[in-house]
């Protein structure tokens, strides 16, 4: 009863159908480990602290260091001596790098044109499944559904089929993060539109203008912040998320991601989860200071 007690926000319906749910929560959380269990896939695999320890002492030397102080001559023997190669690392590493920046480039660029697709295709049908606006209810419907279907579906569904559609490289990739994300941003914008004071409105309304004319001057000032505070939210995380679009052919870092994890090379993939983090991190700041200027 202390539990039920120490919820003083809600009334006491409110309470019991809160613990209600935690206690579903719980059993659910309860019935997806049990079940996991049983089938046996709760293993940690063979040797997982050795692998760990391996994994983690090749991820602390990011391969870049190689640029300034990899072995010149680096030679490659059979297990019988016989030399196979020789190679500069520093060479090597270079030209990876050269690679890396471009991919880089790549994947900003798929992430960049993706969200301002995604915006503009989700603009339209936001304002139409939002509940104050009074679209028609038919329009309403498809537009909601619209939206959630293209949120449904996961970024690398879209990638997987518009690739078989347009061919390898970048406009697959912002094709893909344009259809997903426009669940996203119409999701947003909806929501954006249904906490306005609708007094401004109708006050519009009751003038007899347009419903143009409304949306111009009483919906799209009053929402135009919080819109490109959504923008700039969703653009990051699609900087994100296009960085593994290249595993599907799309292109950008998530080509290397994927050769450098093949081939086993943590070195190289700590050097390109090293940029992913700088980029993402530069792209917050950023985006931190215009929402705060806008605000």
């Amino acid at each position: 009863m202390a539990t039920v007690q120490s919820l003083p926000g809600l009334p006491w319906r409110g309470r019991i159908g809160f613990l209600a749910m935690a206690a579903a929560y719980a059993a659910l959380v309860f019935a997806c480990l049990f079940t996991l269990a049983a089938a046996g896939d709760l293993s940690m695999g063979r040797q997982p602290w050795q692998n760990l320890l391996q994994s983690v002492g090749e991820f602390a030397r990011p391969s870049f260091l190689d640029t300034w102080f990899g072995p010149e001559r680096l030679e490659y023997r059979s297990d019988d001596g016989t030399l196979l190669r020789v190679e500069n690392r520093r060479e090597v590493e270079a030209r990876f790098l050269a690679a890396l920046a471009r991919a880089t480039w790549t994947t900003f660029q798929i992430a960049t044109l993706g969200s301002l697709l995604a915006a503009l295709l989700a603009l339209p049908l936001g304002l139409l499944s939002a509940r104050n606006l009074h679209a028609p209810r038919p329009l309403a419907w498809a537009a909601k559904g619209v939206l959630d279907v293209a949120r449904a579906v996961h970024t690398l569904v879209f990638g997987l089929v518009l690739v078989g559609i347009v061919g390898l490289g970048p406009t697959a990739g912002i094709l893909a993060i344009g259809l997903h994300s426009m669940g996203t941003y119409g999701k947003l914008f909806a929501e954006s539109i249904e906490s306005l004071d609708m007094a401004a409105v109708e006050a519009v309304r009751a003038t007899g203008a347009t419903p143009l004319q409304v949306f111009s001057n009483a919906v799209w000032p009053a929402v135009l912040p919080q819109f490109v505070g959504n923008h700039l939210y969703v653009w990051e995380f699609n900087i994100r998320d296009s960085t593994i679009l290249g595993l599907i052919g799309a292109g950008g870092l998530g080509l290397l991601i994927s050769e450098a994890v093949s081939l086993f090379q943590w070195s190289r993939l700590a050097t390109i989860v090293g940029v992913v983090v700088a980029l993402v991190a530069v792209f917050d700041a950023l985006s931190r200071r215009i929402r705060s200027a806008l605000q």
